[in-house]
């Protein structure tokens, strides 16, 4: 379908332009949210005599979007969720509950603006856009812990998995990736041994077999 751009789009083109868009595309996003109208002589014609309207109401936008995107600035929100001992949450957090947090913190903002590929599904502090216009994005720190305290703590910077018994313990040491173990196992039989070690230093099989081994030795 050929439509006419009301307003900037990323990665489609700017206010007037004219672009052929699928069909999908232009009847369930585009032309219900009003950036976009069917390419007919009519509608051009008609855009034409309200482009200098459209660009003014635009400018005016843009530059309210900067003065919000000014006040985000190294903006920060608290998302409090369950995990387990290795940061993993049980469940995620999604764009519902973002906005939910950032709207906490007075700026309100909808759903389709915040830009997530996918949910956040470990502890941390990670960082998020915002599109508060088509040509304003904002990043925001999505601090997701399992209490205030723990919160406090990230923003900090620090460990929040760290043991206490072990100051020296990086929980990430003890992670076997998923594309680590694909890779030694695809080296064979060597691999699978080094997949075997691995597995012994994460679980700390590795120490007590060395422990057992002096003992024997003694």
């Amino acid at each position: 379908m050929k439509v006419i751009l009301l307003e900037r789009i990323e990665k489609l083109g700017q206010m007037g332009d004219i672009v052929n868009v699928k069909n999908g595309y232009a009847r369930n996003y585009l032309l219900p949210q009003g950036k976009a109208q069917r390419a007919t002589d009519a509608t051009l014609k008609a855009f034409e005599a309200r482009r200098a309207q459209l660009e003014a109401r635009n400018l005016e936008l843009r530059k309210e979007a900067e003065d919000i995107a000014a006040r985000m600035d190294k903006l920060k929100v608290t998302v409090i969720r369950q995990s387990s001992d290795s940061g993993q949450l049980y469940g995620s957090v999604n764009t519902r509950d973002i906005t939910d947090a950032v709207s906490a913190e007075g700026f309100t903002i909808e759903r389709r603006q915040v830009q997530l590929t996918r949910p956040i599904k470990t502890l941390g502090i990670h960082d998020v856009s915002v599109r508060l216009h088509p040509e304003v994005i904002v990043e925001v720190g999505i601090n997701v812990a399992r209490s205030e305290d723990e919160a406090r703590a990230q923003l900090r910077g620090e460990n929040v998995l760290r043991r206490d018994d072990d100051d020296d313990y990086d929980y990430d040491d003890e992670v076997i990736d998923v594309e680590e173990v694909e890779e030694l196992l695809e080296k064979g039989p060597q691999g699978a041994e080094d997949l075997l070690e691995a597995i012994s230093r994460a679980t700390g099989d590795e120490d007590e077999a060395e422990a057992d081994d002096d003992e024997n030795r003694s």
